[in-house]
Parts: structure tokens; sequence; C-alpha cells
């Protein structure tokens, strides 16, 4: 006999209660889930827009994506990869490995696709996060933001470019139903993303117009398949795996030196990347427009075997005079030349320093970050703000960092995050806020760090720097210190509000 209540079942309830909730699936939000699922945490869930995980790796599926960080480097340090194809992995296979790691490690089961946070308010006599999402409420304990700095393209404001009626994309929204072959295609920027895209097409374009506004500093990519011998070798011997890594960060640490400390380390840098322009580019005229007037490492230094020949070919032109207008069928140069055009790839980077997520986000008197964020993002370790209780952030403000694997940074945060989480449940918090005092400390230090460095001294203008000259976007430092320094809690710079009472007050450490 069917009973009442399967024949009849309970509507689902309105808002959906967790313990936490992630806000997207990249390698922050996938790395903050398994540390979770790790030590036995089942209580949360990971908000995702998309209907599948990956984050960058997911949505940047242009024609030549690929890591510039060698692979052994960019993976998780407890989830090693022996099967690699390459020293440098390639979209699909990075893709493959995040989606991997969510299986392995059960993470999937938590995740919540479809998601796009529309709104997340904090409530103040609950003392929880309202989260709104295309997918339903939610009403979690915690609240972390794993949204990350490369999620949301920017696009430029041209004259005329919604008028232009062949087809525009961006390089992270690629339109793989458009057929390239024999078009004219525009490839306006010159960033990490249009130096693979420019390569990955000219052979098949009619023409590819490149439009630079300045010039990058690009150094040989010591790109290589690996053999299945060494493959085999990593599987059996994990140590020798691990081992390479700790040889790689070690390698890509002292970048740091010249960077931050003495640019004159930087010269033999400098002096490589003007040697593999020099044996590319035969042509002065191009090799001219093709060299930057800013010191290496001002600008995120890129890495190409095949972007100069690919600017350098019959095909191909360098446009370096500017976007006047663009026009239904053609674009019209600063300098007055107007040339057909069919396609328009817009490699116009994302959304660091003002981060879309920040505008959804309102803290304890309703402010949004981005509110609190308007004369520079500020926080505490790059992951907690004042006024947000309950809130961390990871890839946020001054983690980015121009020399090594990101995933070293998110694997720091994760540990700091998760200890904040654990001394909540420790102490019996029903609240945890970081102060004032704490955020404008943490401040003052990443301005002293960023003094005198290339990336504030360099001479040029990068998407590191906010609209007021504050480096808001990279640790300005080696990144061992941040991992020492996001090791533990600095449980002094927080106060905590017991969950026992609800009249209690708040209690600093």
């Amino acid at each position: 006999m069917t009973s009442t209540l399967e024949t009849h079942p309970r509507p689902a309830p309105a808002v959906r209660e967790v313990g936490v909730a992630i806000i997207g699936s990249g390698f922050a939000g996938l790395g903050m889930a398994i540390a979770l699922k790790r030590r036995g945490e089942d209580d949360f869930v990971v908000l995702e827009r998309a209907h599948e995980v990956g984050g960058t790796w997911r949505d940047n599926t242009y024609p030549g994506a690929a890591c510039d960080v060698q692979s052994n480097l960019y993976s998780f340090s407890f989830a090693p990869n022996p099967d690699w194809g390459r020293s440098y992995s390639e979209q699909p296979e990075i893709q493959a490995y995040l989606q991997g790691v969510a299986d392995r490690f059960g993470v999937r089961e938590h995740c919540v696709f479809g998601a796009d946070v529309a709104a997340a308010r904090w409530d103040d006599g609950a003392r929880r996060w309202h989260v709104r999402t295309s997918a339903g409420e939610f009403s979690a304990r915690v609240l972390i933001s794993a949204a990350g700095a490369l999620a949301d393209p920017t696009y430029p404001d041209i004259a005329g470019l919604d008028s232009f009626a062949g087809t525009v994309m961006h390089s992270a929204r690629w339109d793989h139903g458009h057929d390239l072959t024999g078009k004219r295609v525009a490839v306006i920027g010159t960033g990490a993303s249009a130096i693979q895209v420019v390569p990955a097409i000219q052979p098949i374009v009619e023409s590819v117009t490149v439009y630079q506004r300045t010039p990058a500093w690009v150094v040989p990519r010591t790109d290589h398949p690996l053999k299945p011998v060494l493959r085999h070798v990593y599987r059996f011997v994990p140590g020798l795996q691990k081992a390479i890594r700790g040889a790689l960060y070690l390698l890509r640490e002292f970048l740091v030196i010249g960077m931050a400390k003495r640019r004159a380390f930087l010269k033999p840098v400098g002096r490589l990347a003007k040697a593999h322009l020099h044996r590319q580019v035969r042509d002065p005229k191009l090799r001219a427009a093709l060299t930057p007037d800013y010191t290496i490492g001002c600008k995120r230094i890129l890495i190409s075997n095949d972007y100069f020949p690919a600017v350098a070919a019959p095909n191909a032109e360098l446009v370096t005079a500017g976007i006047a207008q663009v026009r239904p069928r053609s674009i019209l140069s600063a300098d007055g030349v107007e040339r057909p055009t069919d396609t328009i790839v817009l490699a116009t980077g994302f959304h660091v320093t003002d981060l879309p997520i920040a505008e959804r986000i309102c803290g304890r008197d309703g402010r949004s970050l981005a509110d609190v964020w308007s004369d520079g993002m500020v926080t505490n370790r790059s992951a907690a703000v004042a006024g947000f209780p309950n809130l961390f952030l990871l890839v946020g403000p001054n983690v980015g960092v121009g020399h090594t694997s990101m995933v070293y940074m998110i694997e720091s945060q994760v540990a700091y995050v998760d200890d904040a989480l654990q001394t909540m449940d420790a102490e019996g918090l029903a609240v945890l806020e970081t102060t004032p005092e704490a955020q404008a400390a943490y401040r003052d230090l990443i301005a002293e760090k960023s003094r005198g460095t290339v990336w504030l001294a360099g001479g040029c203008a990068s998407w590191y720097l906010d609209e007021h000259g504050h480096n808001s976007t990279l640790w300005p430092d080696f990144t061992f210190r941040f991992r020492k320094l996001t090791r533990k809690l600095d449980r002094e710079n927080y106060v905590g509000t017991p969950a026992a009472d609800p009249s209690s007050t708040e209690v600093a450490a």
C-alpha cells in the first residue's frame, strides 16, 4: 500500500538551509569544497552559474587556449596528475583535470548548477547569509566567494561597435559555431589570450588584423609533449613529480627578486625577450612596433613561440594607430585607414579591480562590497572584510601573481579560511568578523610591499592597478611569505559572537 507521504511528497522548502555556501566551482571553489569534504564536513553547497565545474578553464575555450605555468605546478598539491600530456597543459586537459578531481573527492554532489547568484545579504538578526540565485534561495551560516577575477569579461567602449554587422565575440565567450575559415578577422588586444588566439587562427583566415594598444614582453615557451615513459615513472614514483614541482616553484620565485626587490635582476629576462623578438621578426618597422617601452614584468610576461611569426605572416597586419570607429563591415583606425572586417574578436580581458560579484554581496549595514570598495579594495589577509560577518573571499584582492601558479595561492587561502571555520566550531561562534584596524594594517602592508616594485614603477598601466593607481590585485612579495601569513587564522584580528546566547556580546580573541 502506497503511503500518503509517498503519493503526495512534501514540497521542497522555499529556502534551503546550509552551513557553508561557496560561490563558484573553479580551482578556488573546488579547492575549498574538497578541504571541507576531506575533514568530514558535508553541510555545504557549491553555487555554480554554469552547468559544469571548471570556472576560467570551462569558459575559455578559444583556439589555442593553454596555461602559461607548467602542468606539474598548475595543479592541486594533494592531487598530482601523472598523465599530463604536455609540459604546459592546454585548456581541454585542465578542464578534464578539474572535472576529475570534483568526481574523485565527491564534491560534485554538493554542486548546484545553474545557480547564478543575484544577491547575497547578511541578516544580522538570524546571523546568516541569505543568498538568492537563479536556482532558488539559500540561507547559509558562512558565505565563501570563489567567483574569481577572470570570470566576467570586459567589453571595450568603442564607437560603433554595436553597429557591426558581422560577428563579435569575446575570447572568453568563444562562438564555436562560427567558422573563421577564409574570414577577415580583427583581434582587439595583445594580452595573454590574444597571443594564443592569433597564431591558432592565422593559418585558416583570409586576413587577421591585430589592434595593439601596448606591446607585450614575450619570452620563449619551453613546451613539449611528455613521453609515455615519463608519465609511467610519475605514476609509480610520485616523489619525482613532487620534486620537479618543487624545483619549478623555486625557479619561478626567483623572478620576484627582480619584480619586487631589485629590478636589475630582470635584465637577463629582458635580454631573453629582446633576443626572442629579434630572432623571430626580421622587419625592423614591425619589430619596433612590437618592442615595449616599459620595464619587463610591469605587465604580465607572456610566453609564446608562434605569436611573432603569426603577426609577421603575409596575411597578418599589426595596427598601432588605435581604433577611431567600428562600421557595419569595417574598422576605421585613427590614422584614417579603413579595413574590411567580417569578424571581431575581443581579447580585452576581465573585470579584475571591479569584481562584479562585489555589487551583489551586501553586509551588515546594507552596503555592498562594491560600495565599501569605492576607494579601492581593502581586506584582511585578502580574505575578510570588516562589516561583512562570516564572509570569506578566495582569489580576491592582492592574491594574484604574475610569475607563478595561482593554485599555490589558492591552497594558501583555502587553508586560512578552513582554519577560520574550524575556529568558529571550536569556540562555538555564530559570527566571526575581522576588524577595520586589521584591514587598515593589511592595506598598509600591501602598499609598503608594493612601493618601488616593477608593477608601480615600471612605466606601464596594467590591469594589476585600480583606477586610483593602487595595487589591489597582486601579492607584491614571495608567495611563500603569503603562505606563512595565512597558515593560521590571525584570531587576534577578529571579533566573535558566541552561538549559545543570542544576547551575548561580541568577544575578541
